[in-house]
């Protein structure tokens, strides 16, 4: 056959080329680890070493075991098992079960939830859908550690379990004694793991023909491998050391789920004739995302920090990396909305544009922003907000409040207190709770709340029904996912993806790191150090870095940037667009503007109006005959201050409108025409 391999790098040739055992490739973020793995497999076959029907390649999803085989393909190589550990597990224990357990039947549970919350109710505990899934994630964990259920206290130290630890244990247990039953047993996917392994170090006829049919192994992404994992690949080889392994652990960013680099870390310890070879050239990234990426993990400590590698962008060089702090959220995702307008001005695909967070509920005010913006996007690994469970819930609850005929009339801070009494029960409290799913759940609560009290002091006089209306406006006005939109994801959803231009967002302390990284001290801050590293080497060209010193317009500006920063970024203040602003004040005193309508005016509400004679009330006017034919109220279409703003511009252009704040593509391309014929007769 004769394999090309013109095609690699001086590195990437010694790694595809290393003599037949263990090889730990230590492949960097762009670095081509994938060639140089399909290289490496096709090598082998090219010159005997291995038969394609004898190796088996293992990656941690679907879609990068569907690459792989295509990769082969293409160079002429079929018959290469390319899989994820739990589809080779499940393929290899159907065949060997009958040696294993006779003629009892097995069936694989795809949903473990019910079980999981019959378990939970037998034992006391609450069975909502965040509980559920909590005690879902300890057992997974759990079992992806070896943990038995006996065994699960002398481990829940390290953990924040959602409820006692005993209580755990305890669901644990008998989630396990219910997939035991008259029919037959039911095994979960940690258990297709857990039988494969125990299969071939039980029984030596098992183990001799597996290994007579799988010689030569690959695993990608080694540094995400949980001890449960290594123990099938330590049953997998045997005594045998034909095994390329592929990693980094500066993307070590899973270990809430089992996974530890150790493994890769100890790999020339557990093979001392072990060829290392590292691939550090990054052929994704521009040498100014790369030299950054480089600095931020620079600066980690702790045992992963000894074994970093340095990555050398090898694309053209391209625009330095750019760091953007605003007064408030709002401000930010503006900015980031007209930013993303200007490189779709420039020609960038929309699908070639990322905007990464650290949870899902940060996503809600980029939706608003883009679609205000008309902006198509998409949100990737996660729903929309205004599509999650718990905010469909949290408007449900919100519409039954608004029968409670005291609630009706609520305006200003009592409505927000009738908010948060309406979402207290759904799980909004002062207190950030202990449990990812609890956690998530919370955060998308409180940004739902917080987005109320952001309406509700826009518009003084907003009262509960006008606030469900605006929100379901928001809602609805959101564009369908697409694949040619702007990709909205969490930096964990991101990895293994790439784009021309990324925007990470929300870059505080307490988000970037998250909180309770923080209250877990180094190990897990450390691992949120490289969730960032992460998502700075998802760009190939294109990188900006922001952040808001409150979450609100017109909010106390009490966050600060974060840690990771330091040293990194230069001490900016606000910045939007690229140019600094300053603090805004009133064009006729000079005073700060506070309060949002203040600064959608450009001066203190006490100070006299410029506008003349007439305007305002012919907008207003026109304002009410437009909200009588949509059905919508007032404030969908332009507020007061907007309206005062407008007749005190009195702009003459589109280009003029979208300089009142307020004003956006979306609503100018509805009624800005109309807008300038009324300012006309005044002028």
């Amino acid at each position: 056959m004769g394999v090309n391999l013109g095609d690699l790098d001086s590195d990437q040739l010694q790694a595809a080329t290393a003599p037949r055992g263990p090889v730990a490739i230590l492949a960097g973020a762009g670095t081509g680890k994938t060639r140089t793995i399909t290289y490496r497999i096709a090598h082998l076959i090219d010159q005997g070493l291995a038969s394609p029907g004898r190796v088996l390649a293992v990656t941690f999803t679907n879609r990068a075991a569907g690459e792989m085989r295509h990769r082969l393909g293409l160079m002429g190589i079929g018959g290469v098992q390319a899989r994820t550990f739990h589809a080779a597990a499940r393929r290899q224990l159907r065949y060997f079960w009958p040696q294993v357990a006779g003629d009892l039947p097995w069936r694989l549970v795809d949903n473990k939830f019910p079980l999981v919350g019959r378990a939970a109710r037998s034992v006391g505990l609450q069975t909502d859908t965040e509980m559920v899934r909590d005690l879902l994630g300890e057992i997974e964990w759990a079992k992806a550690m070896l943990i038995a259920p006996d065994g699960y206290l002398d481990h829940a130290g390290s953990r924040k379990p959602p409820t006692a630890p005993e209580k755990v244990a305890e669901v644990y247990r008998r989630y396990e004694q219910m997939k035991t039953t008259p029919e037959g047993i039911l095994l979960d996917f940690d258990d297709l793991l857990l039988h494969t392994a125990g299969a071939l170090e039980n029984s030596s006829a098992i183990a001799e023909e597996f290994r007579e049919q799988y010689r030569t192994f690959v695993v990608d992404e080694y540094q995400d491998v949980t001890p449960l994992q290594q123990r099938v690949l330590n049953a997998w080889l045997g005594e045998r050391d034909d095994l390329t392994v592929v990693g980094d652990a500066n993307q070590t960013i899973y270990s809430f789920t089992g996974a530890t680099p150790d493994y890769l870390l100890n790999f020339s310890r557990t093979y001392p004739h072990a060829t290392v070879v590292k691939l550090q050239r990054d052929y994704r990234s521009t040498p100014q995302v790369t030299d950054l990426a480089n600095r931020v993990i620079g600066q980690a400590t702790g045992r992963v920090a000894g074994t970093r590698l340095k990555l050398e962008g090898m694309r053209p060089a391209g625009p330095e990396p750019t760091f953007l702090t605003f007064e408030d959220e709002p401000s930010e995702a503006r900015a980031v909305a007209g930013h993303i307008k200007q490189l779709l001005a420039k020609g960038l695909p929309a699908h070639e544009i990322a905007v990464l967070y650290r949870i899902n509920a940060q996503s809600a005010a980029f939706e608003q922003a883009l679609a205000d913006a008309g902006i198509i996007y998409q949100v990737r690994g996660g729903e929309e907000f205004f599509q999650r469970a718990e905010i469909r819930q949290a408007m449900n609850q919100l519409a039954r409040a608004g029968q409670v005929e005291d609630y009706l009339a609520a305006t200003g801070e009592h409505l927000q207190s009738v908010v948060k009494a309406a979402l207290a029960p759904l799980g909004l409290t002062d207190a950030e709770p202990d449990g990812a799913q609890a956690r998530e759940r919370w955060q998308s609560l409180k940004a739902l709340s917080e987005l109320c009290e952001e309406l509700t002091r826009a518009t003084p006089d907003l009262d509960l029904a006008g606030l469900i209306r605006t929100l379901n406006e928001r809602a609805s006005a959101k564009h369908p996912p697409t694949m040619e939109g702007v990709t909205l994801a969490s930096l964990h959803a991101a990895k293994g993806l790439e784009w021309d231009a990324v925007f990470l967002v929300g870059l505080t302390e307490g988000m970037m790191p998250i909180s309770h990284a923080i209250k877990a001290g180094d190990t897990q801050i450390e691992e949120e150090r490289r969730l960032f590293y992460v998502g700075i080497t998802r760009a190939r060209e294109y990188l900006f870095h922001s952040w808001a010193k409150a979450r609100q317009e017109g909010g106390r500006a009490t966050r600060k940037r974060s840690r990771f920063l330091d040293g990194i970024a230069p001490d900016v203040d606000a910045i939007t667009m690229g140019r600094r602003s300053r603090v805004q004040r009133c064009r006729v005193c000079g005073r700060t503007l506070e309060t949002a309508t203040a600064k959608v005016l450009g001066r203190c509400e006490t100070c006299p109006s410029e506008a003349g004679e007439g305007v305002f009330e012919a907008l207003r006017t026109w304002r009410l005959s437009v909200c009588t034919h949509l059905q919508q109220p007032a404030y969908m279409v332009f507020t007061d201050a907007t309206l005062m703003a407008l007749a005190e511009a009195m702009p003459e252009t589109e280009a003029d409108l979208l300089a009142i704040a307020g004003v956006g593509p979306v609503k100018v391309e509805k009624f800005g025409a109309d807008v300038l014929e009324v300012l006309e007769q005044f002028r």
